[in-house]
């Protein structure tokens, strides 16, 4: 037996578990706010540190042989050649890059140029549109970057005493913009592109390999981005989707390869077992959800659930279409959400409660099919958010998404997923594990649904939804 650590540096705190090496069973917790305003879009490193700190106080890392890094993703933390920092880091979820990734986007010739070169597409909150950002609107500090590197990344270099080394790992590389997980290479000329020079990029770990290990003799594994080392935590494998229920939805499964689509709708990500995570994003999922709540005069989310369960399976034949932002997937950036099958006894508040669960979930199901439609697998589809604690998504993800359906309880996955990691690494270099698999901890406790008798009316739903779509978006998935 032995005793890892895993901590996740988020966009507005740090989580620290300590784990068993042999069980993953949590020995300790640590928890502390980021100081500084949480969402700021520029912010100080050091205040990660600071929170690292105040989070590991009262001992919690006595006993500690290793210690695994997950943070937030896509953030830039440019150095200039002495390793100093240029300017204060921009975080994941700044979209002041909306027009700079528009540029990236043309000037290498369209969308399914850059999904072939690096599987994704340009958007805001990627490092190489920031770094183009950074180039267009402070072109001075933009001239002193030498090295970019990402928060987890340089987590790892401060833990080990910034040595010249400096690496990440192919999770947190792949969504940069810069790196492929097809080729597993950098593409330098994309930096120079964004930024106008050449900078020098971190050495890309494999998911065993050790970042280094401190004067103290602490081995520091390569760490990785949240998302990556939340799939670690949850213990998934090929054949499993996550389904992520935020104000906008993703769907991302565990894949043995690469994936690359023209249109850019999957953004090709590498997890840290040395699989691929593609992922296909919607832009609305739970904010659908709201604005019917508010529509119908609703105070919460849960009496909106309640009240869908009192309508029958098709809303009476409403379909709404959660498209209220524009939509990603399918690619209607400038569309509206539309409302169909209104007549006399459909005009009742639980079916249009119905339409709103139905369809904030079809069009997910339309992004999972996205993933089907590439060979990915899907036998079992975990849902995150706090949404996915409703009674009527539970009760009708399952015949919508054909397919299991696990709902995790809560717990801190990105930090376990990061000591899983520092276990793994440990235990390749004590010759304990081998460098193909990460050590077999026990899953996540988690309620199970099965698609059950209803599954024949779920799918009656789903081509109701789709049907309905076609008519107003005709061809929206061609191609």
């Amino acid at each position: 037996m032995g005793i890892v650590a895993g901590l996740d540096s988020s966009a507005e705190s740090t989580r620290i578990v300590v784990c068993d090496t042999d069980t993953g069973a949590v020995l300790r917790q640590g928890y502390a706010p980021h100081p500084g305003e949480p969402k700021a879009a520029d912010v100080d490193p050091q205040s990660w540190l600071l929170s690292l700190g105040e989070a590991a106080t009262g001992g919690l890392l006595e006993g500690v042989e290793a210690i695994g890094v997950s943070a937030q993703q896509h953030g830039v933390v440019p150095l200039d050649a002495q390793g100093a920092l240029v300017r204060p880091a921009l975080v994941g979820n700044d979209r002041r890059a909306q027009v700079a990734a528009a540029e990236l986007v043309e000037s290498l010739g369209g969308r399914a140029a850059w999904s072939e070169a690096v599987g994704s597409v340009p958007r805001a909150g990627l490092p190489v549109a920031k770094l183009r950002w950074l180039a267009r609107t402070e072109p001075e500090q933009a001239r002193r970057v030498a090295m970019v590197l990402q928060p987890h990344d340089w987590l790892v270099w401060q833990l080990l005493g910034r040595p010249v080394r400096r690496t990440t790992d192919r999770g947190a590389a792949s969504g940069t913009g810069y790196w492929s997980a097809r080729t597993g290479a950098y593409r330098p000329d994309l930096v120079e592109l964004a930024l106008g020079h050449q900078a020098m990029l971190p050495e890309v770990l494999g998911p065993a390999e050790p970042a280094g290990t401190t004067p103290e003799g602490l081995l520091i594994s390569a760490g990785t981005g949240e998302t990556m080392a939340a799939a670690l935590g949850l213990g998934l494998g090929a054949g499993d989707a996550v389904v992520s229920l935020g104000a906008s939805g993703s769907v991302m499964a565990v894949h043995h390869e690469a994936l690359a689509e023209p249109g850019g709708a999957i953004t090709s990500f590498a997890d840290a077992t040395g699989m691929h995570l593609p992922v296909v994003s919607t832009s609305n999922a739970v904010r659908a959800l709201r604005g019917t709540a508010e529509m119908l005069g609703l105070d919460s989310l849960e009496e909106l659930s309640a009240l869908a369960l009192k309508s029958t399976p098709g809303a009476s034949g409403l379909v709404l279409l959660p498209y209220l932002e524009g939509e990603r997937t399918p690619n209607l950036p400038h569309t509206a959400g539309t409302l169909s099958g209104l007549r006399r006894e459909s005009m009742k508040p639980e079916h249009l409660a119905r339409a709103a669960f139905e369809g904030m979930l079809c069009a997910l199901a339309d992004a999972m099919d996205v993933l089907r439609g590439r060979g990915v697998e899907v036998r079992r589809v975990f849902l995150l958010g706090a949404a996915a604690a409703l009674p009527a998504v539970q009760a009708l993800a399952p015949a919508l998404f054909g397919a299991r359906v696990v709902v995790p309880q809560p717990a801190d996955y990105a930090a376990l997923g990061a000591a899983r990691q520092a276990a793994w690494a440990l235990g390749v270099a004590r010759g304990t594990l081998a460098p193909t698999a990460p050590p077999a901890w026990q899953g996540a406790a988690a309620q199970v649904l099965e698609p059950g008798d209803d599954l024949p009316v779920g799918q009656s739903v789903r081509q109701q939804y789709v049907a309905t779509r076609e008519q107003i978006h005709p061809g929206a998935f061609a191609g």
